[in-house]
């Protein structure tokens, strides 16, 4: 059998990721040098970022529940049982990921720091080639010609 039949990741590699990045934010804005957002009115950029991580969580707990009422693995350690085409994953094919995202840049609004931005972005760029290339594959090799179609309709984050 196919091993990306059988699973895709052999670790859940996601939450740590993003918590890397959070870390390494967090570190070069205390030991290299602290890279402050600017805005017109200071209470402006914790107000967003706490919206912002609002929306992050609702989407997470949004996928998570979809992906838990559809009986099929949260986790990439596990197989797919079935192709989820609901719920947050109308809109986009990795809705846990963009709110991992979307949670690191809201964590740069609220510490007014500008690391949390490239980090972020090399967390999304990490989670692409190393995460999401792996689960595309075992849905694929899963679902096959409904995934191709489920690709074709939905785009990879937003």
């Amino acid at each position: 059998m196919n091993a990306y039949r059988a699973k895709p990741l052999r670790y859940p590699w996601p939450p740590l990721i993003y918590g890397a990045a959070v870390a390494l934010a967090l570190a070069a804005d205390r030991l290299v040098a602290p890279m402050p957002l600017v805005a017109p009115n200071p209470v402006l950029l914790p107000i967003i970022g706490f919206a912002l991580a609002l929306l992050a969580v609702s989407l997470d707990i949004w996928a998570v529940k979809t992906l838990m009422e559809r009986q099929t693995a949260v986790l990439g350690t596990g197989c797919a049982r079935h192709l989820v085409t609901c719920g947050p994953f109308r809109f986009s094919r990795n809705p846990i990921y963009l709110g991992y995202t979307l949670l690191t840049l809201s964590l740069g609004l609220i510490s007014s720091s500008a690391w949390f931005l490239p980090a972020a972005l090399i967390a999304a760029v990490t989670a692409q080639w190393s995460i999401i290339r792996c689960e595309e594959q075992h849905l694929e090799q899963r679902f096959g010609f409904d995934y191709e179609c489920y690709c074709k309709r939905t785009r990879r984050w937003i």
